[in-house]
């Protein structure tokens, strides 16, 4: 498992801290299912050119990270449009 990130690390410990509590219809959880599901639905593709150096580097990274590298730069790319600086 990777290092967490500190949004990740804060979430870790407001769970634990028992800050959170399971909803309690089948109506919520599937409301929530689907906000979810919008959020990471991959609908669209790109092309991008990246250089050796940059693409080994990226295939390092996610190996590190137990991941696909493609997961990897979409998930880079997501946080940066997200504006998050972590």
């Amino acid at each position: 498992m990777g290092k967490l990130e500190k949004g990740e690390r804060d979430l870790l410990r407001s769970v634990e801290d028992g800050e959170w509590a399971s909803v309690s219809s089948k109506k919520e959880v599937a409301r929530y299912q689907g906000y979810a599901a919008a959020t990471f639905k991959k609908d669209r593709r790109i092309n991008i050119r990246l250089s050796t150096k940059d693409l080994v580097g990226l295939q390092k990274r996610a190996l590190e990270e137990g991941i696909p590298y493609q997961t990897l730069a979409a998930s880079v790319l997501h946080k940066y449009v997200e504006r998050r600086d972590s």
